[in-house]
């Protein structure tokens, strides 16, 4: 639908995007998790993996800022990581009441691999778009969250 000056109307908007999300998310999250590694993966586990990696150590409430989630959800995320041998809690040297975070050595040797392989991945759900088309793509997104919190937001399942 459209109104007379072929400009879509906004709910329209909101529906093609609603279902292009869900889409794309259904994909990646088919070919991710088909991946030959140890253990189960997801793009909200590699999301955290990767910024503990980024990262060498990390408080939970700080990964929580850098992931713009609930401190409490980086605690569930961690409890299951952690039970995947994925990752572990260490004491803050610093500040005996903290607890920091790392990589197992586990995830530390699969990491980059499925680093690479979630690119490829990436790379084929875009594939149909030009190199100007992503840049306005990204531009139109990051204007529609900004100013959001999404904090609050829940993410997929832990254990998918």
């Amino acid at each position: 639908m459209s109104n007379p000056d072929n400009v879509p109307l906004p709910i329209d908007l909101i529906h093609i995007l609603v279902r292009a999300t869900h889409s794309i998310q259904r994909d990646f999250k088919t070919q991710i998790s088909s991946l030959d590694l140890p253990f189960q993966l997801s793009g909200p586990r590699l999301r955290m993996l990767s910024t503990v990696a980024e990262e060498g150590e990390i408080r939970m409430n700080e990964l929580a800022v850098k992931l713009g989630i609930k401190a409490r959800t980086v605690t569930d995320f961690v409890d299951a990581l952690e039970n995947d041998k994925l990752l572990v809690r260490i004491p803050d040297p610093k500040d005996r009441r903290a607890t920091l975070i790392q990589l197992t050595e586990l995830a530390q040797v699969h990491l980059n691999e499925a680093l690479e392989k979630q690119a490829i991945i990436a790379e084929q759900l875009i594939h149909n778009l030009g190199s100007e088309q992503r840049k306005e793509l990204h531009a139109l997104l990051m204007l529609l969250m900004k100013e959001k919190d999404y904090s609050s937001d829940c993410i997929e399942d832990l254990n998918s």
